[in-house]
């Protein structure tokens, strides 16, 4: 099976280029589903079709849905969440108000890409392609199993045995309070497990892809740049870039002129901070990009004849790790020589120029206000080391 998830910023065109990539893909000879895990679903309007919870077969090899967020969010997390809706309201909140407050941030989000877990399990499709929510912190969140394991694996058991020898002991002294069951327990490890496995299949390079959509615009490809930090830091696999919505070059009115004279510079931005990953063009059409018809021209556009679900562009493009107690960043740079590498940094963004090329690169969190020691050019890679102590790193200037 192969799993193919899109995102961007909310607007860019994502559900009709994730609409498009699994139309092209079902005309090939897949059994294709497309998935939107978006809460303000727009798949179906992108068909021109209604869409329910369950798949509904759209065209020839092609089904599409939409996700219900209530029936999931029930079924993945109805007993934790029914214990913290019960402890808020033990703690004087209105039960309407402790209920939502139980539905935790990001919850409708990983309980939507459970989904996925469900149609891998089964192998009913041979593709599957996620429209996903407008923002790459869905993928974040799944960090969070690994952040928890430890937690997990050494003090979850003793807590839980803890719990069912105090149990009998609490219960007369608290009252009312919604002590956690067994219940509640199975639960939390049940929902760990499953989030394990779903980070697992996401990161697995051989199944697996996220595709980030961007227009030509300088605010979008901010966010795209820094959800494509974090998709390397987390081990999620990128493979495409796609850029949506260019003015075709034969379009010469004087009221695009600087349109696409500003389209230009952005473009190459985006080739810069993306490199090495492939960048595809898809351009702004005339009309909506609404139905099969306007949607199978979307795909030509965008494949050609090529086939929509190959791997575009295998591993990670950087990595982050510790060495000697410092963070390491890693970025494969081939096809140059250190003479020719410079590097410097504005803020949270840092540059790359090798020879003619430029490479543009967010910083994440963990090593905004971090200094840098060295940079090395090693076997194609670039290795730049970022120390926690200031006093013993070098002095930061532009650097060959």
């Amino acid at each position: 099976m192969r799993i193919i998830l899109f995102t961007g910023k909310g607007g860019v065109g994502k559900t009709s280029v994730a609409a498009a990539s699994a139309l092209r893909s079902a005309a090939l000879g897949y059994h294709t589903l497309v998935l939107s895990t978006d809460a303000a679903h727009s798949l179906a309007d992108c068909f021109g079709k209604p869409l329910g919870t369950e798949p509904k077969l759209l065209a020839p090899n092609l089904w599409g849905q939409e996700t219900d967020i209530f029936s999931v969010i029930e079924a993945a997390w109805g007993t934790l969440r029914g214990w913290l809706a019960a402890l808020m309201a033990w703690r004087g909140i209105e039960e309407i108000m402790a209920n939502e407050l139980a539905v935790l941030p990001g919850m409708e989000e990983l309980a939507n890409l459970l989904y996925i877990m469900h149609y891998y399990e089964r192998q009913t499709y041979d593709v599957i392609i996620v429209d996903c929510a407008p923002t790459g912190e869905t993928l974040r969140l799944l960090s969070f199993p690994d952040m928890l394991r430890w937690w997990m694996d050494k003090l979850f058991p003793l807590e839980r045995k803890a719990a069912g020898v105090l149990r009998p002991f609490v219960k007369p002294v608290l009252g009312n309070f919604p002590y956690p069951e067994d219940e509640v327990f199975d639960a939390a490890q049940h929902l760990f497990n499953e989030l394990i496995r779903m980070r697992d299949l996401l990161s697995d390079p051989k199944t697996s892809s996220v595709r980030l959509v961007v227009n030509a615009e300088r605010m979008v490809i901010r966010e795209a740049q820094r959800t494509f930090t974090y998709l390397n830091l987390y081990g999620y696999p990128t493979d495409l870039v796609i850029c949506n919505r260019l003015i075709p070059k034969h379009v010469e009115h004087s009221y695009f002129t600087s349109w696409k004279r500003s389209q230009g510079r952005h473009y190459r931005t985006i080739e810069e901070s993306f490199s090495p990953l492939p960048v595809r063009a898809v351009p702004l059409f005339c009309q909506e990009v609404r139905g099969i018809s306007m949607l199978r021209a979307m795909a030509e556009a965008l494949y050609g004849d090529e086939d929509p679900t190959q791997v575009y562009y295998q591993g990670l493009v950087q990595a982050v790790h510790k060495a000697d107690g410092h963070y390491v960043l890693t970025l494969k740079l081939p096809f140059t020589t250190k003479e020719n590498v410079s590097l410097s940094r504005n803020g949270d963004e840092l540059l790359i120029q090798a020879g003619r090329y430029r490479r543009n690169l967010l910083l994440p969190h963990s090593l905004l206000h971090l200094p840098i020691d060295s940079a090395k050019l090693e076997e194609g890679r670039l290795k730049i080391t970022f120390v926690k102590d200031a006093k013993s790193a070098k002095k930061e200037h532009p650097r060959r």
